[in-house]
């Protein structure tokens, strides 16, 4: 990419997601969201391959159906409204439509397919914004128009994610989509918990966020894209023995890892709105999640290195990659448990 063009893509992206995060007409999240996304997909080609390539193709079809089909929602909601104002969707089928695109924006199921082949062309930081940030503008309008949305629908497409991404992570070797069918996992859990407690939701995305930053962050450090790239971690860095195994686990939702918060916030709240079967069935696919990470620790931390090497001692020579930022996300990974009573009567 070039030097001079990167500030202004990157100011691009932040912009429009502030623009759609922020505004309450359509219009003007409409133009948010596709100042985001035609900014985003030269991020997408930063190292320029085929795979890179097919994989903004890719993104750049799925993200333009979804815009179109809820250009389509917003019109059909002015012309029976007369208003462009979010919180006005009285009409059911606009507000299927702004679901559908919405989901398919987020990449949860059954729309899902696009995330993992879109993360594994790309490079780590680029996955890292396309799971992280790129989520921002899409669940805030999901917050503002929460109350107009079909609770069964969107109940049915947050399990179905959940479960999606639990078992489709099961025979990947590749990080990055192991990381992607995470994301679609957790969009389930936020999404889930949306209609009773918008709240749990923002927490969820918070604490999200941190975790997602923190892997992709000690994965670059090594640049890991494979399990066996991964198993070769305590030759160069052995402290990411520790680190990444405890992310992992906080990722899947452990306890008492800082992972785990959300998921219990979420099982409680929906517990108290009187419905036991999904958090039951949420509560149990997530050992699915717990499974495939326990399986990369192993990859990590428990194999010897497979293959013969000359120099043992290569975590004896200094690392040129910035770690200012781990430190405090590792500690945010590990340790917001405590912070439970504090969180518990705000949400």
């Amino acid at each position: 990419m070039n030097p001079l063009a990167q500030p202004i893509i990157y100011s691009a992206v932040f912009a429009g997601t502030l623009i759609a995060a922020s505004s309450s007409h359509w219009f003007l999240t409409w133009v948010g969201l596709e100042m985001n996304m035609l900014a985003f997909i030269p991020i997408l080609t930063k190292k320029t391959n085929p795979r890179s390539t097919e994989a903004a193709i890719k993104y750049f079809l799925v993200q333009a159906t979804a815009s179109m089909i809820l250009m389509m929602a917003i019109l059909s909601n002015n012309l029976l409204s007369g208003q462009w104002t979010m919180t006005n969707t009285t009409n059911q089928y606009s507000s299927l439509m702004i679901l559908t695109a919405l989901t398919m924006k987020l990449g949860m199921a059954p729309f899902h397919f696009w995330v993992p082949e879109v993360t594994q062309g790309t490079t780590l930081t680029s996955g890292l914004l396309l799971l992280t940030w790129q989520k921002l503008a899409p669940i805030s309008i999901m917050y503002q128009v929460s109350p107009t949305v079909n609770t069964n629908i969107l109940l049915t497409f947050s399990t179905l994610s959940i479960m999606v991404g639990s078992w489709g992570g099961l025979n990947q070797t590749q990080l990055r989509k192991i990381l992607a069918y995470s994301s679609i996992t957790h969009m389930g859990w936020m999404m889930a918990i949306l209609p009773y407690n918008p709240n749990i939701t923002i927490f969820n995305l918070t604490v999200y966020i941190v975790l997602t930053t923190t892997a992709f962050l000690a994965l670059n450090l090594n640049s890991s894209t494979t399990t066996l790239l991964l198993s070769r971690s305590w030759n160069k860095l052995t402290w990411l023995l520790l680190l990444i195994p405890s992310t992992l686990l906080s990722l899947g939702g452990l306890p008492p890892l800082s992972g785990f918060l959300p998921k219990w916030f979420v099982i409680e709240e929906l517990t108290k709105n009187g419905s036991l079967v999904i958090p039951t069935i949420m509560a149990t696919i997530t050992l699915v999640n717990l499974y495939f990470y326990t399986r990369l620790i192993y990859s990590t931390s428990i194999t010897l290195f497979p293959a013969s090497n000359n120099v043992k001692m290569k975590w004896q020579f200094e690392n040129m990659k910035p770690t200012l930022l781990l430190p405090t996300l590792t500690v945010l990974t590990t340790l917001l448990l405590p912070i439970a009573p504090l969180m518990s009567p705000t949400l």
